[in-house]
């Protein structure tokens, strides 16, 4: 529905429509391989639809998440400069530098999966006569290179724009709580978008990456598969973030909540009308036998 609004409603003039429909296309991405995993699980983690499609899912999983992130901080930077410089955001904030701020990002999120698209993501296991599909990585593998790989990446695509997003959202609140502003509605969909951004940062990108440094900086001294389950758990608890991201694009663009509003109440209308209209006959008909 978001695609709909942005693409068919609204016309895509802001920048802040610019990433949050970047943002809805990679929740798609994300959407579309979620079946598999599904089935994945559902079949005691038995992988049996080929090496490559594994790699696809696994690689569409991290290009989901590093760039949602990169997405969310881009919105976050976007809002700083709409709030904190509102007069050098007329000629900062175009639309030109939104889309070429979007190509720079999915090209960096695809480019940082594509070594998970090219390398062997499957692994039979004779004792448990299953497929595993990125559970079980070779060993040597793991040392040299997924070690590298995942602490490199949490440390430049979580924990560093979590810094530029927060002290994004402390200077937007600072500059609201100052400026004499009639309108509270504003007030509070900048702290609802910031509530919302970090829930997002925390609760669901956090363990993730939190996990994948301990994992890896633990597995240099000593070889241990103890935190298996807190990562399976926090792998499914990052899936949230796409259950959020409608929330962002509600309280980050006035258009785009102007026309989902309507739209939504369109639909009640409606359903209210053809409800009515289908009571009406029901009681002209029973009128009809009561006088015949």
């Amino acid at each position: 529905m978001a695609i709909m609004v942005c693409v068919f409603k609204v016309k895509i003039k802001s920048p802040a429509l610019v990433y949050m429909l970047n943002l809805a296309a990679a929740d798609v991405l994300f959407v579309s391989v979620l079946p598999f995993n599904i089935a994945y699980r559902f079949f005691g983690n038995n992988w049996n639809i080929g090496d490559g499609m594994c790699r696809f899912v696994t690689a569409a999983f991290y290009c989901n998440m590093y760039c949602s992130i990169l997405l969310m901080t881009g919105i976050s930077v976007d809002r700083f400069v709409a709030v904190v410089y509102t007069m050098k955001a007329l000629t900062w904030r175009t639309k030109k530098r939104a889309w070429l701020v979007c190509f720079f990002i999915w090209i960096i999120s695809i480019a940082s999966s594509l070594p998970l698209l090219i390398s062997k993501q499957t692994m039979y296991i004779d004792t448990l006569n299953i497929t595993t599909c990125h559970d079980v990585l070779d060993v040597g593998e793991i040392w040299r290179f997924y070690m590298h790989y995942f602490t490199t990446f949490s440390l430049i695509f979580f924990f560093f724009p979590l810094i530029i997003t927060t002290v994004c959202y402390i200077g937007i609140i600072r500059t609201l709580s100052t400026k004499d502003i009639e309108n509270s509605c504003k007030k509070t969909r900048a702290t609802i978008l910031a509530i919302v951004v970090f829930f997002a940062f925390l609760i669901c990108f956090g363990p993730t990456n939190v996990i994948f440094l301990i994992h890896y900086l633990h597995f240099r001294n000593d070889f241990d598969e103890s935190m298996y389950f807190a990562y399976i758990l926090c792998t499914c608890i990052s899936s949230i973030s796409t259950c959020l991201d409608p929330l962002i694009y509600y309280y980050a663009s006035s258009k785009y909540r102007k026309h989902a509003y309507s739209l939504l109440c369109c639909k009640k209308v409606n359903a209210v009308q053809s409800a009515t209209q289908k009571l009406t006959r029901q009681n002209e008909s029973s009128t009809e036998i009561t006088s015949n």
